[in-house]
């Protein structure tokens, strides 16, 4: 087997523990977090509360179950969730909203991952008993398999008129959203403003090994808690864990505008290469989507072609390849991964 560390731009979920989030974790005080005496946990859910300007949050072991726990606390068997085509709750949560909230997803198109207000507006069911009951609106920021697209707050406020209009409550699957808020300039509460409900991820591009969050109101966290246990997310010392979310909240926000360059720089590069398709301006944050011409191959084929090279992508559909970039990709590793990149396109057809 090759001793080559491979480029790995599979996710930002493959970032290992530094060494001094290491030792942060194994010098955690803990307690049982069940018991609500973990004081590791109970002070990083006071610091999500705080960024989020919210009065509580909850520790989770996971981004799904952080949004799952969220739409299942705000909705009732039978009910709809409005939601854009592309959203992670639809493609990559195995069904959950259906399955542990009997929840029907109403799905609205829109380019990069985002819907407008009036799109909001027209699905949202009357109130009459031939129908299911609208009552949660989700939005993804950054948008996963939208680019890493950011909304803007201007239409999230437009989005939440129509939301108050209607009498519905709004979700913000934040899994990245320190990397909207690095892009855009803005603070974690400036977009948690308009949700009753927040999740973000500390297991991506923070770095950290495990763990998401969930902020709201008291009673709104009262009831996710719930269903947290519910749903078998119970954690007893997690302080270890908890320990390395708050190490990423100190020292790995502001390094990810070097993720954003090294995409952008990426996808620059790809939009030069021949059998490449790549929207250069819709890459804001950390990922970037290319498609392969059909003459040229599968994405597939050709991320078996890098793997072979030391450079780790994912084929997301039949001609679309993601590359994301994250800490433990370095401007060097960059360079690597565009050299490969070159010399595989460079190939006739």
């Amino acid at each position: 087997m090759s001793d080559v560390i491979p480029v790995d731009l599979r996710s930002d979920t493959v970032t290992k523990p530094s060494v001094a989030m290491r030792q942060a974790m194994a010098e955690a005080e803990v307690g049982d977090d069940v018991f609500g005496d973990d004081p590791t946990v109970n002070r990083l859910q006071d610091r999500v509360a705080k960024l989020m300007g919210k009065e509580a949050a909850i520790y989770m072991p996971s981004g799904s179950m952080a949004n799952q726990t969220a739409i299942r606390a705000q909705t009732q068997p039978g009910d709809e969730i409005i939601a854009h085509e592309d959203s992670h709750i639809y493609h990559y949560e195995a069904g959950a909203p259906a399955a542990l909230s009997g929840c029907l997803l109403r799905l609205l198109p829109g380019k990069g991952g985002q819907y407008d207000a009036a799109a909001v507006d027209e699905v949202i069911r009357p109130k009459d008993s031939h129908f299911a009951q609208s009552r949660l609106v989700v939005i993804e920021n950054t948008h996963n398999r939208g680019g890493g697209t950011c909304w803007s707050l201007e239409a999230i406020e437009q989005v939440k008129n129509v939301v108050d209009k209607h009498g519905l409550s709004m979700h913000l699957d934040g899994a990245r959203m320190m990397n909207a808020c690095v892009a855009k300039g803005h603070k974690p509460a400036d977009y948690a403003q308009y949700f009753d409900t927040v999740s973000m991820c500390f297991s991506k591009g923070l770095g950290a090994p495990v763990g998401s969050a969930v902020a709201g109101s008291v009673e709104m966290i009262g009831r996710v808690h719930r269903f947290r246990k519910m749903f078998g997310g119970g954690m007893r010392q997690a302080g270890v864990i908890a320990a390395a979310a708050i190490y990423a909240l100190d020292h790995n926000v502001e390094r990810l505008a070097e993720d954003h360059k090294n995409a952008k720089r990426l996808a620059k590069a790809l939009s030069e290469m021949n059998h490449v398709r790549v929207d250069v301006d819709m890459v804001e944050t950390n990922i970037v989507y290319f498609d392969i011409d059909e003459k040229f191959g599968t994405a597939k084929q050709v991320c078996d072609r890098l793997q072979a090279e030391g450079v780790w992508m994912i084929g997301v559909s039949a001609q679309r390849v993601r590359a994301v970039t994250h800490m433990d990709v370095s401007d060097a590793a960059i360079d690597k991964a565009i050299v490969v990149l070159a010399r595989l396109f460079s190939a006739a057809v």
